[in-house]
């Protein structure tokens, strides 16, 4: 059976092999490349590639991806098989445009995590927005046959360089597309409402380093582990201060971490998101549902647009994880569950071509025919139009943490759930055993490992009579109160499949879909933080406090014959550190002593605000 695995992993490799080949073979036949160094007003040069078109009878508008992470491979005579969004405007012809951006990779210049945006800048002050718009200015005047029509677009950290670009203001940029956008690393990626997750420590390799020079081979290097359990790894590593093993002084964002583990203006002033304000190119956000990495930034991208701006705005959001729209899978699943065929291709063929067209090649004459908010749904595996996001028709509905492991629609304030936390055995929050780069699949994880711990609490509603649909945030109101002086409040929604679902070829062997218990929406609320991130406060012990939690967007059908069940914890290792549950100033800074078990009691009037439609 074993070799008969790794023929067939050896055989799908050859197949992607053979495919990225023919991709560049086709690049290769019909593009020109050109490497050009474009100097920014400050005097620094960035590396920029050109691919043009070799048919110059017709002009063609600017595709630009800015990136952290290299346009290799380097030299003229080298190409790559992915030049665009997708190979369907790559057929039909566009200039697409890839830049090293400042202090990365073959460009001049310092790097700067996530640099601050300056506004009413003086001078050589530069930021992102600036080298946007000296790129944007230099392609538009020296690239031969463009049309002068920009677009920028980018997944995840070119994903919030693409929203950089909004801010540059350039008369030619016309059509935006952020991506699993990055707005905020205090939401997105490396922590999660103050949590810091411990499951990203590996790719802090990539955003650390610093180099003096253009480079065209990586100047990082990933720390080398010695294990391939990764609970295990940070369990026997102990307090996050054992880390530095691995990461010293040189990595620059390590020591930022660390040294900023409130939501202080280091934090704040690296921030998008406030300063998305009248916005004049048309802009398409696009994101995952089940998007481990970037949830937050899409989302809340769309939102400040849509309240501050009158221009075209919308936003699509697919059954995906992170950039598995831009990928040309048929089957679409996350882990263990399937959603549907040829999810991807149609996005980039129907939604994400279609956009750049009419506003780049069109000049957005005419009527383009997209809903403001196109939502797939998780539950019913089809998709949804909203004429705005989230939908007007949901109103609000409310189930509170009962007796009896009951998701009831009463309270009982005098009813309390009590369980012991303890840092040294923490829950996980995947049951496989492997070392990831970042996670993917727990998103729709089996939860019935977690529900069967002593360390999680668990309510779930009667099988449901009819349909119910749930869209937009998911407000978690917890009662809560510990023994100890700090915790972390995790809540996951779990939609409880029936006892007859079949499995998925997706299905991982010793699992079953029967009473399947995917994860449908999770998240984390530090509970130092629950006042106010900029100013943490420890719990006053065996005192009942308020912990309010929100949970991204969902566009979710909980279907007759299904249970929709709430999951409470502490920990989820190691997706987040652990909590040492005695508040010190920094956790990043605890020591072991710090780690202490503790009981914390969730009390029966806890509210969960679901957005229901009529």
């Amino acid at each position: 059976m074993k070799n008969i695995k790794n023929l067939i992993t050896a055989v799908f490799l050859l197949l992607v092999v053979a495919a990225q080949a023919q991709t560049e073979a086709y690049v290769r036949e019909h593009y020109d490349k050109k490497e050009v160094k474009i100097k920014m007003r400050d005097g620094v040069m960035l590396h920029t590639t050109i691919y043009s078109p070799k048919d110059k009878s017709q002009e063609y508008p600017i595709l630009m991806m800015r990136t952290p992470y290299s346009c290799a491979p380097y030299g003229e005579e080298n190409f790559k098989g992915r030049i665009g969004p997708n190979q369907f405007m790559v057929e039909e012809g566009n200039i697409f445009v890839q830049q090293d951006v400042r202090g990365r990779w073959n460009s001049e210049g310092v790097y700067d995590n996530m640099r601050a945006y300056i506004p009413n800048k003086k001078g050589k002050q530069v930021d992102e927005a600036s080298d946007t718009y000296d790129t944007i200015d230099w392609l538009v005047k020296n690239v031969d046959n463009n049309n002068g029509n920009v677009g920028t677009w980018g997944i995840s950290y070119p994903g919030f360089y693409a929203t950089y670009s909004l801010l540059s203001e350039h008369p030619a940029l016309k059509a935006v597309s952020p991506q699993a956008c990055i707005s905020d690393f205090f939401f997105d990626d490396f922590h999660h409402n103050g949590a810091f997750l411990e499951s990203y420590w590996r790719a802090i390799s990539l955003f650390g380093y610093m180099k003096d020079e253009p480079v065209t081979k990586p100047w990082y290097a990933f720390p080398d582990l010695p294990s391939q359990d990764q609970y295990q790894f940070f369990l026997d590593a102990g307090p996050l201060t054992n880390l530095d093993a691995y990461y010293k002084e040189d990595n620059v964002f390590w020591q930022q971490i660390k040294d900023h583990p409130n939501y202080d203006e280091f934090w704040r002033s690296r921030g998008i998101i406030q300063h998305l304000n009248d916005i004049k190119p048309a802009v398409m956000v696009v994101g995952g549902l089940f998007d481990a990495e970037d949830l937050y930034g899409p989302f809340n991208t769309y939102r400040k647009i849509e309240e501050t701006s009158d221009n075209y705005n919308i936003l699509v959001y697919g059954p995906w994880s992170h950039g598995d729209w831009a990928r040309s899978s048929e089957r679409q699943a996350i882990g263990n569950v399937y959603f549907g065929d040829n999810l991807s291709r149609d996005f980039q063929q129907n939604y994400e071509t279609v956009f750049f067209n009419h506003f780049l090649k069109n000049d957005g004459e005419g009527t383009i025919d997209f809903p403001e908010a196109s939502m797939y749904d998780s539950g019913s595996r089809e998709w949804d139009s909203y004429a705005q996001w989230p939908p007007k028709a949901a109103e609000t509905k409310s189930f509170y943490l009962g007796a009896d492991q009951k998701l009831t629609e009463n309270a009982i304030a005098d009813y309390a759930n009590a369980f012991v936390s303890d840092p040294s055995k923490p829950v996980p929050y995947s049951e496989d055993i492997k070392m990831v780069f970042t996670p993917r699949k727990y998103m729709t994880d089996d939860q019935r490992f977690a529900a069967r711990r002593p360390d999680v609490l668990v309510y779930e509603t009667e099988v449901l009579d009819e349909d119910m649909t749930i869209t937009g945030e998911i407000l978690a109101k917890l009662k809560v109160a510990t023994t100890g002086t700090a915790a972390d409040w995790v809540v996951k929604v779990i939609d409880v499949y029936p006892n007859d679902a079949k499995d998925y070829p997706e299905t991982q062997k010793y699992l079953k879909m029967g009473n399947y218990h995917m994860m449908v929406r999770s998240e984390v609320m530090r509970g130092r933080f629950r006042e106010s991130f900029r100013a943490p406060k420890a719990f006053e012990p065996n005192q009942k406090t308020e912990v309010d939690l929100t949970l991204q967007g969902v566009n979710h059908t909980f279907l007759k014959g299904h249970k929709v069940q709430i999951q409470i914890q502490s920990t989820w290792f190691p997706l987040i550190d652990r909590n040492p549950q005695t508040f010190v100033p920094n956790i990043y800074k605890a020591s072991a002593e710090d780690f202490q078990k503790q009981t914390h009691t969730v009390f029966g009037d806890s509210e969960i605000q679901f957005n229901v439609l009529k």
